[in-house]
């Protein structure tokens, strides 16, 4: 994951640049640029989803939505405290951060193109650059394509993974380090196996292990 040099000199200031753009809705691609992350410096973990949803469009919050209910039950289980102390120490964004809308059938939310991921990627980018996180949680296969490229979630979920895409079985010695897990929307099938709700827990208590780190890493 390369940590290209930013135009922005702390992360209140891309901040500020992030929630005016508006490349997407001038490129078509979307009616309405309104993005929604959260965080602020100093946060040790970092999760990328696919896109907001449309609650999140509304209430500028990450993972508000029922989706974010399930996600924060995951996060329970992996140690955090409650959804404040989630929010209080995770950065929060996406692939794209605006929310792409419906899909032509009405048949839950369209996943964004390549091009709109691909307008959106400095963002992510100067976030990696300016908060170092020390733990980065890929959710859905969107996500883990741009932290783990050619990955398969059946192959990374229930693990920890570094930078290079080598998988971790001891004390990291480095960061950032990666997390995978299944995107918790209801539309998603792949939590239907009840092996892949077994990955799931294992991926939940590895991510309990690296945060636990994460915390205690000078």
């Amino acid at each position: 994951m390369p940590k290209p040099p930013v135009p922005w000199r702390s992360l209140p200031s891309l901040q500020r640049a992030q929630r005016a753009c508006t490349r997407c809705e001038e490129s078509g691609y979307i009616e309405r640029a309104h993005p929604v992350f959260s965080g602020h410096t100093g946060q040790r973990v970092m999760l990328v989803g696919q896109a907001p949803g449309p609650v999140e469009h509304d209430q500028s919050r990450p993972f508000a939505g029922r989706a974010g209910r399930q996600l924060m039950r995951w996060l329970i289980r992996a140690g955090f405290n409650d959804e404040d102390d989630v929010r209080a120490r995770i950065y929060m964004t996406a692939m794209t951060t605006c929310f792409p809308g419906r899909r032509p059938d009405g048949a839950g939310d369209r996943r964004p193109s390549a091009a709109e991921v691909g307008l959106c990627a400095p963002w992510i980018d100067g976030v990696l650059a300016l908060l170092r996180p020390r733990v980065i949680i890929p959710i859905g296969s969107l996500a883990l394509e741009r932290f783990l490229p050619g990955q398969r979630l059946d192959d990374v979920i229930g693990a920890a993974f570094a930078e290079s895409g080598a998988r971790i079985s001891a004390t990291p010695n480095e960061i950032p380090i990666l997390v995978p897990l299944p995107h918790p929307s209801g539309q998603s099938r792949w939590l239907n196996d009840p092996a892949r709700v077994a990955l799931l827990d294992l991926a939940i208590l590895r991510l309990r292990e690296m945060v636990t780190w994460a915390d205690r890493r000078r």
